[in-house]
């Protein structure tokens, strides 16, 4: 759910700041005072392009800021996480555009691209109007809609996967089938192969520790006279430490009657004596351990030079040798049984297509008779929202073989008016008509899409009256279901509005700003009454846009 949007330095809006609440919220005005820059904001959010002339006049960049609600969608917040977007109960959303047209995307603070966010902010929001982020455009959509209309959703994604697994199983026995040509030869190549590994006997592991090794041998000489050295005068030469620190404990010890105070001093001596001595014990043993073998460091260097030559042969890691020397002797085994398995793949292959086909003859079935009846419901609605002749129709085309859908493709299909064969939807329809079909289909398949924010832009174009008091209605109803936001000018899709936004333009200074205002009470029946008579408001018009909005309220407490 949206629920701040951020502008600055956008168009002619100077700085607008506006928190949503869930419900049904509306945005009116005056024409020309802003409502379409605000949705072109919305836009740039989804995605939009970024143009030069968004930027206002004067102004170094404009700032588009949305913060959403995540709250119920675990399922995104998870894959922001994993694309390293953080994992909150608040997503924002921020798009910064210089005058030369270029511009930076901010995903909860961190720098992203364009193909990272529409993903993400198509899926909590869209516009429906003569805007690009159009659902109903998208034609691999349409299949999508109508499967959740017909509560097909988990089956189709079950049969989804299983036809997953029987494509794996496909390019598994085609590979099989095309290793049986060329057998003979690559028998010889991996045998060679498995000899080869066999004869060099490789441990994992084994090269780091040949490495250590060689550095070892390689510094032997200074090895052993650090710790000769240390010995020396740690214990062992005239004078040494050890000798200097007994004589001083000694003698602070025959002191210890005159001044018990040098008994502490003594006793620390001592530990450090003992200490000191077995690092002396321990540097002398370590000394007589390094010795340099030069029989040692020729087969050391050999097999480091045939872990090399391995290593640039087969194009992998010491380690990844190990492994591969198994993945030789599965491949063999493979080879040396092909036919057997080969079958056995093709009994099972054949059993697994058989039971796709027929989960998926199983959906078609299933589809044909949701898109008649979705079909009728959308023409229903569609008949309130001053489409009373337009024909809707959720074409089903069959495909050459299954797909990861099923057997068939589906797309809608318009014919607005009486005497007109239907056509693709994304073709024909005009952005108020988008915005009524989706109307339409949300209130005939509730919860269709998972978009938690729907914003109509236009739903009311060219209609009026008893179509507009449907209108008004049924966003009102799908409100219930996921935030509503409407641009409309007309007072009957207002009236029903749980929340009431007034777009205006004023000038100050030779600039022209636009803000948005929250209208309660009087302020909203005053701007009800200038959407009912113009610029003159009398009380002739605001009696009747208290009339308006009382009625909204009855019909809702009535249906509710």
């Amino acid at each position: 759910m949206l629920t701040d949007l951020h502008i600055r330095h956008f168009a002619i809006i100077d700085r607008l700041h506006v928190s949503f609440c869930d419900g049904f919220s509306v945005l009116t005005g005056e024409t020309g005072a802003g409502k379409s820059i605000i949705i072109d904001a919305v836009a740039l959010i989804l995605g939009g392009r970024a143009k030069p002339e968004l930027v206002r006049t004067g102004e170094n960049e404009a700032v588009v800021e949305a913060v959403f609600d995540l709250s119920g969608t675990p399922l995104l917040r998870r894959e922001l996480a994993e694309a390293g977007f953080g994992d909150e109960d608040e997503l924002l959303v921020k798009r910064v555009v210089n005058p030369t047209g270029r511009n930076k995307i901010f995903i909860n603070g961190s720098l992203a691209k364009l193909s990272q966010l529409q993903p993400i902010t198509t899926r909590l929001m869209n516009i429906y109007g003569q805007h690009e982020h159009q659902s109903l455009q998208r034609v691999e959509h349409h299949l999508s809609l109508l499967d959740r209309f017909a509560g097909l959703t988990e089956e189709v994604q079950a049969y989804g996967e299983e036809f997953v697994q029987v494509r794996e199983q496909t390019l598994h026995l085609q590979s099989l089938e095309e290793a049986e040509h060329q057998r003979r030869e690559r028998l010889e190549q991996l045998e060679f192969q498995r000899r080869e590994l066999a004869a060099a006997a490789l441990r994992k592991g084994e090269e780091e520790e040949l490495l250590v090794e060689r550095r070892l041998m390689q510094n032997s000489e200074r090895l052993v006279r650090v710790a000769e050295r240390g010995y020396e005068a740690f214990y062992a030469a005239e004078g040494a430490i050890s000798e200097q620190l007994d004589a001083v404990a000694g003698d602070l010890e025959k002191l210890c009657d005159v001044d018990a105070f040098l008994s502490k001093p003594a006793e620390e001596i001592r530990s450090a004596l003992y200490v000191i001595e077995d690092v002396a014990f321990k540097l002398r043993e370590y000394a007589g351990r390094v010795a340099f073998d030069p029989n040692r460091q020729a087969e050391v260097e050999k097999r480091l030079d045939i872990i090399a030559g391995l290593k640039r042969k087969y194009g992998m890691e010491a380690d990844g040798l190990v492994a591969h020397a198994q993945t030789i002797d599965d491949q063999i085994e493979d080879l040396l049984h092909a036919d057997a398995r080969r079958e056995a793949l093709q009994q099972a292959l054949s059993e697994s297509e058989q039971a796709l086909r027929g989960k998926a003859e199983a959906i078609s079935v299933r589809r044909q008779e949701a898109a008649e009846q979705l079909a009728r419901a959308v023409e229903e609605q569609l008949a309130d929202l001053a489409m009373q002749r337009a024909t809707f129709e959720m074409r089903l085309f069959a495909l050459d073989e299954p797909g990861p859908q099923g057997l068939e493709r589906g797309e809608f299909y318009l014919a607005p008016n009486a005497g007109e064969a239907p056509k693709p939807l994304a073709w024909i329809a005009s952005g108020g008509e988008l915005s009524r079909i989706m109307l339409a289909l949300r209130r005939a398949a509730p919860g269709g899409d998972e978009i938690s924010t729907l914003i109509f832009d236009e739903v009311d174009a060219g209609v009026g009256g008893v179509a507009a008091s449907a209108i008004g209605a049924k966003l009102r109803d799908i409100a219930s279901q996921a935030q509503v936001l409407c641009v409309t000018h007309l007072p009957q899709v207002a009236s029903f509005a749980d929340h009431h936004y007034r777009v205006q333009k004023q000038e100050k200074d030779g600039r022209t700003y636009t803000e948005l205002i929250s209208l309660v009470g009087e302020q909203r029946v005053e701007e009800m009454a200038r959407m009912l008579g113009g610029a003159q408001v009398t009380e002739r018009t605001l009696e009747h846009a208290r009339e308006i909005i009382d009625q909204s309220m009855t019909q809702q407490q009535t249906e509710g």
